[in-house]
């Protein structure tokens, strides 16, 4: 069948699944594999271009970008893997039939893909791409094991770290206590400091009076009268 049919006809599918209301798709039937297939692609697009257009919708682990054995160039169609099964169905319903550098593309499902065999004109870089993919490998790190000295060393350094962070925390605690004390003090001076009311001055004045200790020059002076009781 014609490229552009095979094109139309995946359109019309997508746009009688939005119109209807089942339930079930025709995407269904390829949920067991997540490789598409892109053709009318511009022959100066390399590898990388395609992985960057088609990682829109999702991770990709691997391609295989189809070359000429004598020539070394593409053919103008690929084939490519996602990690998520999901995201061939985003990628074929949004990059069926558009356009890359004037050319239509065509994005379609692969149900039973198959790798390549090695040839002698593989090149190895190429061969561990078709075998590893292009997905992100996570590097691992090699941590040696501790000694027990070491051990010993960090469990004295955590132990100095405690003590220091007590310490600080009880002359945090002898500050406040101090600074509490001070305004105590303070507080209690002033009480001391404060002047007698004139009526606890007057009491003790009578009170001296009444006692005789003050001769009669002074009661004069200060305007004392003692009243006498008499039976």
């Amino acid at each position: 069948m014609n490229p552009l049919t095979n094109m139309k006809n995946v359109l019309k599918l997508s746009e009688q699944e939005l119109h209807s209301n089942s339930k079930t798709s025709w995407h269904d039937q390829y949920r067991n594999s997540a490789w598409v297939f892109i053709g009318g692609l511009p022959y100066d697009l390399t590898e990388g271009d395609v992985i960057c257009i088609f990682s829109q919708y999702g991770e990709i682990v691997n391609i295989n970008l189809v070359r000429d054995k004598a020539s070394g160039k593409q053919k103008g169609f690929c084939f490519l893997c996602y990690e998520d099964q999901r995201s061939t169905v985003l990628a074929v319903d949004n990059f069926n039939g558009i356009k890359i550098l004037g050319r239509t593309i065509r994005v379609d499902h692969v149900e039973d893909y198959k790798a390549p065999k090695e040839s002698k004109n593989m090149t190895a870089e190429t061969a561990r791409l078709h075998e590893e993919g292009c997905a992100v490998t996570p590097v691992k790190i090699k941590t040696e094991p501790q000694s027990p000295k070491s051990k010993s060393s960090n469990q004295e350094q955590d132990s100095k770290a405690l003590v220091k962070e007590v310490k600080k925390e009880k002359v945090k605690k002898e500050k406040k206590a101090k600074v509490k004390k001070e305004e105590k003090d303070k507080q209690r001076e002033s009480r001391k400091r404060k002047p007698k009311s004139i009526l606890v001055r007057r009491f003790q004045v009578l009170e001296k009076v009444r006692e005789n200790k003050f001769p009669k020059g002074k009661r004069k002076k200060l305007g004392i009268t003692v009243i006498v009781d008499t039976v």
